[in-house]
């Protein structure tokens, strides 16, 4: 039953679409240059959520000076004076 009901949305879709009449629109040049501006912010975010996900998969792998001593001292310096 679950299968169906995306068959019967598309197909109530295509029927109307199909008996639809055209809408002789007007679209300004600011209507495209919002659809731009949409398309390149949503680039955007989907490149920073990316990068976010790729450092978490990455930060599991790679082996920080926190992990090693337990401080935030750099690697090869001398903490004992």
């Amino acid at each position: 039953m679950k299968l169906a009901r995306p068959i019967y949305f598309f197909g109530t879709l295509a029927g109307l679409m199909a008996i639809s009449t055209p809408a002789y629109a007007y679209l300004d040049p600011g209507t495209g240059s919002m659809l731009l501006q949409l398309l390149l912010g949503g680039v955007a975010g989907l490149l920073v959520v990316g990068k976010l996900y790729f450092q978490k998969i990455t930060g599991i792998f790679r082996r920080d000076a926190v992990a090693e001593n337990g401080s935030m001292d750099m690697p090869g310096e001398d903490t004992e004076k």
